[in-house]
């Protein structure tokens, strides 16, 4: 075995975007959507929804459905002596600090503050690092069908938000709206894309104006608002959720040289006598010829961090120079 200490130059790192769709089915699009038909305590927090029945053998959530309010409307009090605080509050205010890291932030769509909204998580276990912009398209049905997708298509400079990137939704395809910014001024925008965070934020005021599509604000009582949107989704003759998730990956390239000069002798017992160090073949001595197999990268205390395995044994002798390109992937 030899030794050679590596330059600067013999090492480039690399950066690569992996994309893969979001969801478990490993389609692009999802069209069939199922919510679990047990009751939980989390029904007036979130429902989760699945790519088929719950209880059927490789079901997964693909994402889960929440309906946040500023006024706690749309879902019973904790404490009938304290108004206002509910389930849809408590949402309300846990987004506001995830978006925004301000308890007293306001949700603007568009030019338009909101005081509610649907949200739409993407499960944990469906992507890696976040959301791939400009592949969120999703058909709601109504009054008539609506294809949301966000602007990341439109926009030359990313706007970023505490929870990171942030893009408005509009009605369109791919990240370009169909015609003008793809919402109304009025109302605001669809809603907020945030990739970083996997999350999708709905804007109720502009969905009732164009599909009729809105939630019921009652005091004091759980609505099925969380079911209202799951329906939206769902209950389109052409249902469907495209959506991919993108990863960064970091490779190292490793160089590793040897010259016409260098790694022609080894030390395998067959080559040399281990009791002498002598080569056992004369015609080695001035010809000689080694195979290599391995790289292995060591530091400076000699400890053994990586190991590269040639696919098929390189032949090395003075008449030869090789150059081994090693990737490291983290």
């Amino acid at each position: 075995m030899s030794y050679k200490r590596l330059d600067p130059e013999d090492f480039l790192v690399s950066i690569d975007s992996v994309t893969a769709t979001a969801w478990s089915t490993n389609a692009p699009i999802l069209s069939t959507f199922f919510t679990s038909s047990v009751t939980s305590t989390n029904d007036v927090y979130y429902k989760n929804v699945f790519q088929t029945g719950s209880t059927v053998s490789g079901s997964a959530v693909q994402f889960a459905i929440a309906y946040g309010n500023k006024q706690g409307s749309g879902s019973a009090n904790f404490n009938d002596l304290v108004p206002g605080v509910s389930p849809t509050r408590t949402v309300y205010g846990q987004y506001r600090n995830l978006v925004y890291g301000d308890e007293n932030a306001n949700f603007i769509f568009g030019t338009v503050t909101a005081s509610d909204f649907w949200a739409i998580n993407i499960d944990r276990a469906r992507y890696k690092e976040h959301l791939l912009k400009g592949t969120f398209n999703l058909r709601l049905s109504g009054s008539y069908n609506l294809q949301l997708t966000d602007d990341s298509g439109m926009v030359s400079t990313d706007t970023y938000l505490d929870c990171g990137r942030v893009y408005q939704i509009i009605s369109g395809s791919n990240g370009v709206a169909f015609s003008g910014t793809g919402y109304s001024a009025s109302s605001g925008s669809y809603g907020l894309f945030l990739p970083d965070i996997a999350t999708i934020l709905l804007n109720p005021l502009a969905l009732s104006q164009s599909i009729n599509l809105e939630p019921t604000r009652s005091s004091d009582i759980n609505e099925d608002n969380i079911g209202r949107l799951f329906r939206a989704i769902s209950g389109s003759s052409a249902a469907s959720f495209q959506l991919n998730s993108e990863e960064t990956v970091t490779s190292d390239f490793v160089f590793v040289r040897s010259r016409n000069a260098e790694f022609n002798y080894s030390e395998n017992p067959s080559f040399i006598s281990g009791s002498t160090g002598d080569v056992l073949y004369s015609s080695f001595i001035n010809s000689p010829q080694t195979y290599i197999t391995t790289v292995g990268f060591y530091n400076d205390t000699n400890d053994l961090l990586a190991v590269a395995k040639l696919s098929k044994p390189l032949t090395k002798d003075f008449t030869k120079e090789s150059l081994v390109r090693v990737k490291l992937d983290f």
